[in-house]
């Protein structure tokens, strides 16, 4: 698939957006930018919310393809999930089959399978096609957004490939992150990739750099064409040495999910 030309990178102005904003446009993206909150240093953009049909309709007008990472991306009240990342991300599905955009790429996150068990380090043992296992309603949100990609692919013919991502920060700042890091330049990588790949249909991958430590496989996101050049090893002797391994019999860690099966952050943090 020719590389999209024009991109529209919903929550532009959160972390992962802002990263995004250097790193897709050396790829060969035109992005437009879409935000609740202004997008700094960036007078184009479109400052509303999901719900504002009217401008919905506008920013997905003439994009080649949509990068979805708008949402609440902590834990919160099932009403604010409910309205910001349930219903949010069936309006822009809605707009995307009303514009003909033909392919979507979709944040989804490792929460949607958080209550999974958490696998001995360097085991890669999750697999792509791991049952739904939400560990909060944030989690739970991103459940329906990989479901509601399945039924507009199956109906309108939209392909879309959902990502559960780790944790996109420059570097990782936990021990558990070790495991679970996906580097910015990384994450452009595969979002690259997820843009190009032929024939993705509705695509579930584990998103996250090349870490030796790693938890999941990442076989399917290498099949769209992601070729990961990161590892978290190097940050692990500083983070081993403040913190400490894993406690095994830790109920913060007995879960992919990690405290958000616990005590899960809440937003806004």
């Amino acid at each position: 698939m020719t590389a999209p030309r024009t991109v529209l990178l919903t929550g532009a102005a959160g972390g992962v957006g802002t990263l995004m904003r250097t790193l897709l446009p050396p790829l060969g993206y035109r992005l437009r930018l879409f935000d609740q909150r202004p997008v700094e240093g960036e007078p184009d953009a479109v400052t509303a919310e999901l719900a504002d049909a009217e401008a919905l309709r506008a920013a997905v007008h003439g994009v080649d393809a949509i990068v979805h990472l708008a949402g609440i991306s902590l834990e919160s009240s099932f009403e604010k999930i409910l309205r910001a990342n349930i219903e949010g991300t069936y309006r822009l599905y809605e707009a995307a089959r009303e514009a003909g955009v033909r392919r979507v790429v979709f944040a989804s996150s490792n929460h949607a399978v958080g209550f999974a068990p958490r696998p001995p380090d360097g085991s890669a043992a999750l697999q792509a096609d791991t049952p739904h296992r939400p560990d909060t309603f944030y989690g739970l949100s991103k459940c329906f957004g990989e479901d509601l990609a399945a039924l507009y692919w199956e109906r309108h013919g939209i392909e879309t490939v959902s990502l559960r991502i780790g944790s996109c920060f420059p570097e990782p700042t936990t021990v558990r992150m070790l495991s679970l890091w996906l580097s910015p330049a990384d994450c452009a990588r595969l979002l690259h990739a997820a843009l190009t790949a032929e024939g993705v249909g509705h695509t579930v991958a584990y998103a996250s750099s090349a870490n030796t430590r790693l938890w999941w496989d990442l076989s399917t996101a290498r099949a769209l064409g992601y070729d990961p050049q990161d590892d978290s090893e190097p940050y692990a002797a500083a983070l081993l040495a403040a913190q400490g391994e894993l406690a095994p019999d830790d109920p913060d860690h007995a879960h992919l999910g990690g405290t958000f099966c616990t005590n899960p952050p809440i937003w806004p943090h």
